[in-house]
């Protein structure tokens, strides 16, 4: 459905975690290098629990060389920096989420080329930034909302309960 790109992240845990969301979503999720971590860490692979085989995980060396020929119109960078909310954002099918390493989140040169793709979660002025896990995840399943969740299976229904 969406592209989940991830710009130098560095925690394992939050990696596996919107991996697993990747995975539940079908989302593809792109790593930009350096990373914080290695592919093989234990606290990545212990996040994504046993979700990892319905992940399609593409590694970029740079930001550039992820949103090569993207057009414009499919970027959405998240960032506290935007005035423009990301749910007044419209996303459809192929999208690319992008998103910064936890501790600095995306680099400004990035955000300044790209203002109109500028989008923010909104939050109390006095907190710093979400977990980067639960930015993706807001992001994604706003996505499928304004997408009536048409990428997601309905055949689980005998996993449901009626009320």
């Amino acid at each position: 459905m969406f592209h989940v790109v991830l710009v130098e992240p560095e925690i394992p845990q939050n990696a596996g975690n919107i991996a697993r969301t990747c995975a539940a979503t079908g989302c593809t999720l792109h790593l930009v290098r350096p990373l914080g971590f290695e592919i093989s860490d234990k606290y990545l692979k212990r996040a994504g629990l046993d979700y990892w085989h319905l992940v399609n995980v593409v590694l970029h060396d740079s930001v550039e060389e992820a949103l090569l020929g993207v057009p414009e119109e499919k970027l959405h960078f998240f960032t506290t920096k935007s005035s423009r909310v990301y749910a007044d954002a419209s996303y459809g099918e192929g999208d690319y989420l992008v998103f910064g390493k936890e501790t600095k989140g995306l680099p400004n040169e990035l955000l300044l080329a790209h203002p109109a793709a500028c989008v923010r979660i909104p939050m109390r002025e006095d907190a710093r930034s979400l977990n980067l896990s639960n930015s993706v995840a807001i992001a994604v399943y706003e996505g499928l909302r304004q997408n009536a969740f048409s990428a997601l299976s309905t055949s689980d229904a005998e996993h449901r309960l009626d009320l």
